[in-house]
This record gives structure tokens, C-alpha cells and sequence, in this order.
């Protein structure tokens, strides 16, 4: 029965009220490969890309036109009706929040939709930069959900080729010297430079990890062939504002010549030169090493094992990068099923809680206004290294005292539910006994129920 409350709670998302646990666990967790749904209709009924880049544009125009009447008058801009433009956009980006909430909160495949979530964080974009406010959502919905049960090279290339992150990591802005309107502008005396934002997260979040090898002329030269890939819809010359809003592969920008990446040469013209990168970086054995060391600690522990790290970088390897057979050696290795206990984030505590009360929908303020206390706000990780995933950087008194606070207005809320009969079901063979203890001398079924929610079981996966 262990296994059960590991598959549940350590690769899914907590056990859901009600639910009986997993007879087999491996094979639960398997089958649900099949079960998961990339785009069902609460996604599709959102604003895609395309309408958000347009929203963002004229919230743009709108502010910019607010700032200039402001300065025409007798007073200073004020800050506020500068941003309401931006209001749709912050609209947009609660919804699709709540969206995700919800949908994790009722899927039939959490261990998949865990892993959505992990990639996310993996390619994280954060809405501290007002450009990816509405656009953080369909990144994670357009990009990582379509792709988790993929190629990691698919993957790769649909976030790199997102405007989400095009724009949160200035690609957008970045222009080869010698492209055709990097040299008209030089004529100018405005000159244009190169960015290298993309191109560094590439190389040090995003595939080969930190201290890999890979030097500054790496850099470089990626960013040179990624020039160009950028998106339409928002420039202010007519030449750069492409055939419409999203992804766009602007040549006139693009740095001409051959670029050499890690000692191999790439000769191809255009929009192909970075991909051939993009796809040699994806199944590079520093790539494999990165991402087994990630899921390793993700699934196995804040301390990973070596020997887990090792197989699923074999696995990766030996598949060129196959998801879902990295996948299936992260659930045959006995690792997982026995390592020591993940402290939950406050994204994964919130979800595992409101699962474990049966909560099924949750309106976005209430959702958004508990992870800002416990702080973790949605798509808001601060920086492009995504939310750390080690116990430390959750674990502290203040901390456990606004999740105890959580878990008593949700234990408040439900109204009468049973919490020592629940606790057997979320941890079937593994509930302790000073829990248990605890639960039964609860004044209250309120109490009992809070108790739960705050439990050490419940604070860790």
C-alpha cells in the first residue's frame, strides 16, 4: 500500500477525496500517458498567442498615448491610469491561471500534469515582466502541454519559439550587426545590437547546465543564429511587424554567415541554422546530464542519487531524447519508491489540499490571493532559473505558519468531513502513527480536518 501513497502523492498530486488509491501503481501511473488531454476545452475557450501579443500591442499604444497626454498637461503622469491599459492583459493572465488550477485539481492524469508543471518551471518565463503578464499561461499551454509526452528536441524548439519567451528574454529586440537593417541602421548612426539573453538561457538553464564546457564565443555565436526569430504584430516599422501577431522569422534581421556552436560548424541559411543548433544542444550528452539531474532531485530527492541520475540519463541518451522513455525508467527505478520524502512547494501543498477536501473549481482570486501568501505566486518565479525545488527555500517557521493559516479557513470552508478515515485514504500504508494520534484527539471534525492539512504527510510528497 506504500507504493499507492508514493504514486499519489510523490509523482501525482495528492490523493483526491473519495478516490479509491491505485491497485497497481506503476501501471496507474503508466496509463495515464494515454489519458492525458494536451488541449481540452477550458484551454481552447482562453485568448491564444496570436490575441495576446495583440492585446499587449495596443495596451502598449494605449499607455504610451496616456503618458503623452499626461505630460501634455499641467501634472506629472500619474502611474495608475498609465497601467490600466494593461488591465485585459492582467485579466487574461488570472484566468488562465485559474484554468491551470483547475484543471490539475481534476485531471485524470496528475503525474503528467505534474510534469507540465515541472518543464514550466524548467522554461520558466515570470510575469514580473509586464510583456509576459498574458502571455505566461498560453506559453504553458501552447509550448510545454502539446510536447510533454514528446521529443525533448520538439519541446526545446516550441518554447524557444514562443513569444512568451522571445519576449521575456528580449530575443525579440536582438539584431544581427550585419543584417540587412542592422547595416541601415549603422549608416544612421542607430546602430542595433545583439542580444545575448536567449542564447546564455539556452545554453546554461535550458540544456547543458552550468559549468559544462561551453564558453562566451558559444554564446555568441548562438545568438547570432537565433537572430530573426522574433514576433510579428508589434514593431513599430512597418518592415518588422511581420505577417501578424506570434512567431515570426524576420530575415532582414538575421546575422548572415557561418556560426560555430561547441566546435561543430553550421553553414545553413536562415531560420535552419538555429535550429540545427537548437536540435544538436537538445540531445548533447551535458543536455542528458542536466535534465536525469533536475528530474532525479524533482522525483527522487533534494540529495538525488546517483544511480537514478544515471539511468535516466542513459534512458535519455539511448532514445535521443524521448520523454516518455525517461519517464517510464524514472517509474521502474526503485528510487523513487523509496527515497526520502520531497517537501511540497506551495503550489504543490495548495493543490494537494484542495484535492484532498474535493475541492473541484476554485474562482482565480482565491486561488492567486493563497499562493501570494504563501509565496509562490502563478507563473511568477522572479527570474528565468525558475522556483527552486529543495526544502529550504520552503521550509521555514513563517512559512509553515501561513500553510497552518491556509489550512484552517480551507478546513473551515468544506463544512464536516471525516479526517481520520481521509488521512488512511490520501496515505494508504503510510500515515504515522503521531498523525493518527493526533487526529483522534482533535476537539473538533474542523480541527481534525486542519490538523490534516498541516500534517508532516501532508507537507511532503
Amino acid at each position: 500500500m506504500r507504493d499507492s501513497s508514493v504514486a499519489l502523492n510523490r509523482f501525482g498530486l495528492g490523493g483526491r477525496k473519495g478516490e479509491a488509491p491505485p491497485p497497481e501503481p506503476r501501471r496507474w501511473l503508466l496509463e495515464q500517458f494515454t489519458r492525458f488531454e494536451p488541449r481540452p476545452a477550458a484551454i481552447l475557450a482562453l485568448p491564444d498567442s496570436p490575441a495576446l501579443v495583440t492585446m499587449f500591442r495596443e495596451a502598449r499604444d494605449n499607455q504610451r498615448e496616456a503618458k503623452r497626454e499626461a505630460e501634455a498637461g499641467d501634472n506629472k503622469p500619474d502611474i495608475a491610469p498609465e497601467l490600466r491599459p494593461y488591465r485585459a492583459l492582467r485579466d487574461a493572465y488570472g484566468e488562465a491561471a485559474m484554468v491551470r488550477t483547475n484543471l490539475a485539481l481534476n485531471t485524470p492524469a496528475p503525474f503528467v500534469e505534474r510534469l507540465v508543471h515541472f518543464w514550466a518551471n524548467h522554461f520558466a518565463v515570470s510575469i514580473d515582466k509586464l510583456v509576459s503578464l498574458g502571455l505566461a499561461g498560453a506559453f504553458e499551454f501552447e509550448a510545454i502541454r502539446p510536447n510533454v509526452l514528446g521529443k525533448f528536441g520538439d519541446l526545446l524548439l516550441a518554447v524557444e519559439r514562443h513569444p512568451a519567451m522571445l519576449l521575456y528574454l528580449d530575443q525579440a529586440q536582438s539584431i544581427g550587426p550585419d543584417s540587412m537593417l542592422g547595416q541601415i541602421a549603422a549608416r544612421r548612426g542607430n546602430a542595433r545590437g545583439l542580444n545575448e539573453n536567449l542564447a546564455r538561457e539556452i545554453l546554461e538553464l535550458h540544456t547543458l547546465g552550468v559549468r559544462s564546457g561551453y564558453s562566451q564565443d558559444d554564446v555568441t555565436e548562438l545568438a547570432r543564429a537565433l537572430t530573426g526569430w522574433s514576433v510579428g504584430g508589434l514593431a513599430q516599422q512597418p518592415r518588422l511587424r511581420g505577417p501578424g501577431p506570434g512567431y515570426w522569422f524576420a530575415d532582414l534581421i538575421h546575422q548572415p554567415g557561418e556560426r560555430k556552436v561547441l566546435g561543430k560548424r553550421y553553414g545553413q541559411r536562415g531560420e535552419a541554422q538555429g535550429e540545427a543548433i537548437l536540435r544538436d544542444l537538445a540531445v548533447h550528452p551535458a543536455t542528458a546530464r542536466h535534465i536525469a539531474t533536475k528530474l532525479a532531485r524533482h522525483f527522487g530527492g533534494d540529495e538525488p542519487p546517483p544511480s537514478l541520475i544515471t539511468k535516466l540519463e542513459q534512458a535519455f541518451l539511448r532514445s535521443g531524447g524521448d520523454l516518455p522513455t525517461v519517464y517510464r525508467t524514472l517509474i521502474e527505478a526503485p528510487e523513487p519508491w523509496s527515497g526520502p520524502p520531497k517537501f511540497r512547494t506551495p503550489w504543490d501543498w495548495t493543490l494537494a489540499t484542495l484535492r484532498a477536501v474535493g475541492t473541484e473549481r476554485l474562482p482565480s482570486l482565491i486561488n492567486a490571493n493563497a499562493l501570494n501568501q504563501l509565496g509562490q505566486p502563478t507563473w511568477k518565479p522572479g527570474s528565468p532559473a525558475g522556483w527552486d525545488d529543495t526544502a529550504p527555500s520552503w521550509a521555514g517557521p513563517d512559512a509553515l505558519y501561513r500553510r497552518v493559516e491556509v489550512a484552517e479557513r480551507i478546513a473551515a470552508r468544506v463544512g464536516p468531513i471525516d479526517a481520520r478515515t481521509l488521512a488512511e485514504q490520501l496515505f494508504p500504508g503510510a500515515l504515522s502513527e503521531p498523525t493518527r494520534k493526533a487526529l483522534a484527539g482533535a476537539e473538533s471534525p474542523a480541527q481534525a480536518l486542519a490538523l490534516l492539512l498541516a500534517s508532516p504527510e501532508m507537507m511532503r510528497r
